[in-house]
């Protein structure tokens, strides 16, 4: 399995060894001989390495690099860019988002479960929610499926931009057994950005989804239509949304766009003749 540079993949992702070797089932000095090339993979961890960055178990075995798409953080409004120049990121919307990031921080920042795992879900179901809900995206974020649950593309350059403005910072810390990456907000948010019916619907997905930890919340992402409809490593659609079944929705769409079509065909129909409706109620019953 030569040509595999593992420490280079996981710290381009910003993993530990520690969650790296959670990810495979060893132990934490067991991975770092794997890192070193003192031990070989197993098929079965090489297939969840695979899986978890986003490539083919035959490219991941040829070392093959994951493709990540390039983030361009535009700092005033955009010029025309040719396509393919990766996700550019507008300015109103970077501005949205840090101050998003720092209204979620102030509130549940401080918990001790809400590392950076937590925290990807939990902007995954406030966007896809409020998506949902209203029709219109309140940050916007592009999410990737991969193996833990849906990962916004944007972040780590948010982040790393947030650190040279000093209204972040980043600090490792334990959960329990595991290490753990968090974010403590330095500044406060810019209320102006975000009106008071997002703050309001943000408060209340807070309070339902803050108390999980990293494991509770990817086990329940993995249950959501967008996540499961998505291949791995693509991007998810937000449209996708409308695929959801309870509990992660309280609409039941296939029945609503069964009646919504039913309408439609009674609205092309028009109304019934009297001989119409005479005919219909006289037919005999068929058992």
């Amino acid at each position: 399995m030569a040509g595999i540079n593992l420490q280079q993949l996981r710290k381009k992702r910003g993993y530990t060894q520690e969650y790296m070797a959670g990810v495979i089932g060893v132990s934490r000095p067991t991975y770092i001989q794997i890192e070193k090339g003192e031990r070989e993979l197993t098929v079965s961890e090489a297939q969840k390495l695979a899986a978890l960055f986003g490539v083919s178990l035959d490219g991941f075995l040829k070392g093959e690099a994951p493709l990540e798409p390039k983030v361009i953080l535009d700092k005033a409004k955009p010029k025309a860019h040719p396509e393919g120049a990766g996700i550019r990121v507008p300015a109103d919307k970077v501005r949205k988002f840090k101050e998003v990031l720092l209204y979620i921080l102030g509130k549940v920042g401080a918990q001790p479960n809400i590392g950076q795992t937590a925290l990807y879900k939990i902007l995954y179901f406030i966007d896809f929610d409020y998506f949902e809900n209203y029709g219109k995206k309140l940050i916007g974020a592009t999410y990737i499926k991969n193996k833990f649950g849906p990962t916004p593309v944007e972040f780590k350059s948010l982040i790393e931009e947030m650190e040279k403005e000093k209204s972040i910072e980043t600090v490792k810390s334990r959960y329990f057994q595991f290490e753990q990456r968090k974010y403590l907000p330095l500044a406060n948010p810019d209320l102006n950005l975000i009106s008071g019916a997002e703050m309001d619907f943000i408060d209340k997905q807070l309070a339902r989804l803050a108390g999980k930890n990293a494991r509770e919340l990817s086990d329940f992402s993995h249950g959501d239509a967008p996540w499961k409809i998505t291949e791995d490593g693509k991007k998810i659609d937000y449209d996708l949304v409308f695929e959801r079944e309870a509990p992660y929705t309280n609409h039941n769409y296939l029945q609503e766009w069964a009646d919504a079509g039913a309408l439609d065909m009674l609205k092309e129909l028009g109304p019934m003749s009297k001989e119409e409706y005479d005919y219909y109620m006289n037919l005999p019953d068929y058992v």
